[in-house]
């Protein structure tokens, strides 16, 4: 199939046709995930609590990203990808921003890159875009200000609140934003956030009415033990069956049932093989 690109994207908001996007952090899901079909994937510093075990994102590092990056780009070679820029890489200068930014794109061969934050981060967004850099939005709830919201809860419950949201994708918008994640918000939020920015807007736990859903591989999947968010919808049930696969192994072995293809010797080797045992003993 061949990769969409930013045109696209704009031409289905228009058309009112949505958009899929789905994160992913290795070689087999992306090629998976391009095999599906998804429109567009995120390798996602959530990978700090998907792959290995953090608490929080936080500790994810940019070689981290850039690495899984590289898989996901290896494992999806036509499919738009967005690699995120981690924790207190891009927040410190518009240089910093830029710099991380670039690391993605030519180390990688990412399309795109995603910082978090509104308003706040909007110099950041128009350095990296001035750079060349197309660069995607994640407002709402974000997960590397999870400590300052009060943990994974809902934004953006009072009018007030949602007009500082809204203010968030206008103003990274005009940064140069070309789409944004909206995380977390009430629907009636979203939908009018929605209606009102030119750019694509992608929903995570902020209902049906933006223009495409942003969902994480292991929620879909149902991989993660660690945390589930009741909003998620699995599915498969990955973790129960894998849980089960590897349990009939061990039984298998430890009975004497397993099985596979095993290779043989050439013929008359293994009496040759015996007679040099005996000369060494």
């Amino acid at each position: 199939m061949a990769k969409k690109n930013v045109s696209d994207f704009l031409r289905m908001k228009e058309r009112g046709e949505k958009i899929t996007y789905m994160t992913v952090y290795d070689f087999y899901m992306a090629q998976f995930a391009e095999q599906a079909g998804i429109d567009m994937l995120l390798v996602g510093d959530s990978m700090g609590i998907g792959v290995y075990g953090y608490d929080t994102m936080i500790p994810t590092t940019m070689d981290q990203i850039v690495v899984h990056s590289q898989a996901v780009r290896k494992g999806a070679p036509n499919t738009f990808i967005i690699g995120d820029l981690p924790f207190l890489s891009y927040e410190t200068s518009v240089y910093d921003a830029v710099k991380n930014a670039g690391r993605l794109i030519k180390e990688a061969g990412v399309d795109a890159v995603k910082p978090e934050g509104g308003s706040e981060m909007a110099p950041q967004f128009k350095g990296i875009n001035d750079a060349g850099i197309l660069v995607q939005g994640h407002i709402g709830m974000t997960g590397q200000k999870l400590g300052k919201m009060g943990g994974f809860v809902i934004q953006a419950r009072t009018a007030e609140d949602a007009m500082g949201v809204l203010n968030d994708a206008k103003a990274i918008e005009e940064a140069g934003a070309f789409s944004t994640v909206l995380v977390g918000v009430p629907f009636e939020v979203a939908k009018l956030i929605t209606e009102s920015v030119k750019m694509p807007v992608y929903c995570a736990a902020a209902g049906p009415y933006c223009d495409g859903q942003a969902l994480l591989s292991t929620d879909m999947l149902g991989i993660s033990q660690i945390f589930i968010p009741n909003f998620i919808t699995r599915y498969a049930n990955f973790d129960k069956d894998t849980v089960k696969a590897f349990s009939q192994v061990v039984d298998d072995i430890r009975n004497g049932k397993f099985e596979q293809h095993y290779e043989k010797m050439n013929p008359g080797e293994e009496e040759k093989f015996r007679k040099l045992l005996k000369k060494t003993s």
